[in-house]
């Protein structure tokens, strides 16, 4: 199983970005995939996360500016960041976890991908 995240950058406040997850060696839609961020000097911390039947949720701090959405065939799961902020900078993850609901927890995923840098200059 691997996870290739891409489309990190550079990126001025209030513009938007768009992530991808390109997953191999499982299916998308039989796996809960998660997005997480660390900052420097901090905890990764819980951006948002799919389901199997493709339901989302987000973490209080991008709820309204974030979104993940899912493209089955092409195996890969994106999270688009509107609006970002300067504390939005950090390193993204995603992540994939065999059962079927996503965890708002790093420990609960079983496979990661290797993280793609995401600044924002204020």
């Amino acid at each position: 199983v691997q996870l290739q995240a891409s489309g990190g950058g550079l990126v001025q406040a209030g513009g938007s970005l768009r992530l991808s997850c390109a997953a191999s060696g499982i299916s998308v839609s039989r796996y809960a995939l998660g997005w997480f961020r660390q900052a420097p000097g901090k905890e990764r911390d819980f951006v948002g996360g799919i389901n199997w039947k493709g339901w989302t949720g987000y973490g209080d701090s991008v709820k309204g500016r974030f979104r993940i959405s899912r493209d089955i065939a092409k195996k890969t799961v994106y999270l688009q960041m509107n609006n970002m902020k300067p504390e939005d900078t950090a390193i993204y993850y995603c992540a994939a976890r065999q059962l079927t609901a996503y965890s708002t927890r790093d420990r609960d995923y079983d496979y990661w991908g290797q993280g793609t840098q995401v600044t924002v200059s204020s």
